[in-house]
């Protein structure tokens, strides 16, 4: 068994006095995993930093083996996430969600999401509700996808204020109001892609997206939001004043 593909570096574990196993975004073979001789040498350490992107071709005698990598730098921007607490953060948050998909499963457009981002993490005013937006699509690729083009109670399509916390649908101003304390603020941003993240709507995403990745995702695999996650919207607060 063998494929080459471009991909992008989640982590890495050393293996051995020398090896390391690479955990591996792919482009077109979803996360996977794999060892690479000699990872932990200095000529390959700078490669295999979280967040860089490389070139990796896998090999296997059997497809359900761990196998073997070998990999080429492609575009080595690790070094720059150093510069801003929230890039450091944000990164481990992102790798994070990512090893919450089933590994060798296919995921093409979360990984063109997840390169784009992660050429644009120290911008801290485009990152952050990038990032929101994110874990929505995440949500929607494990299968827990929001509905929120219309009220759940009306069928309106306009002034969508609120989420469901029962049903995870959309909630309009009218039919909401006097549910209000009950129900999860709908930012406009999520609802318009053109529309800007102002005030405290990405903290108002965040807290939508955690409370379904809590309730869908985590929760049933006995898991919590990680730590990386609050340091990484912490950081955030500090860069943009205010987001909460």
């Amino acid at each position: 068994m063998q494929w080459t593909d471009e991909g992008i570096v989640l982590g890495v574990k050393r293996h051995g006095e020398a090896n390391a196993i690479l955990d591996l975004m792919t482009r077109e073979h979803g996360r996977h995993l794999g060892m690479v001789r000699g990872g932990t040498g200095s000529r390959l350490r700078p490669v295999l930093q979280p967040g860089n992107r490389v070139s990796a071709t896998w090999r296997a005698r059997i497809d359900e083996h761990l196998g073997a990598y070998t990999v080429e730098a492609l575009d080595l921007r690790a070094a720059k996430f150093f510069g801003a607490q929230h890039a450091i953060y944000g990164l481990s948050h992102l790798s994070a969600l990512m090893r919450l998909l089933p590994e060798r499963d296919p995921h093409e457009g979360l990984y063109a999401i997840l390169d784009e981002m992660l050429d644009h993490l120290d911008d801290a005013a485009a990152i952050a509700p990038a990032v929101v937006r994110f874990e929505l699509q995440l949500l929607s690729e494990l299968g827990f996808g929001l509905d929120l083009e219309e009220c759940v109670a009306t069928g309106a399509t306009e002034e969508l204020d609120y989420v469901s916390p029962k049903s995870g649908r959309a909630v309009s101003r009218s039919a909401g109001a006097p549910y209000a304390d009950r129900m999860l603020r709908l930012p406009a941003f999520l609802r318009d892609p053109e529309a800007m993240a102002e005030g405290r709507d990405v903290a108002d995403g965040f807290v939508l997206t955690g409370f379904f990745l809590n309730r869908y995702v985590l929760e049933p695999r006995g898991l919590l939001l990680g730590d990386e996650r609050a340091h990484f919207i912490a950081a955030l607060a500090k860069a943009l004043s205010p987001l909460s």
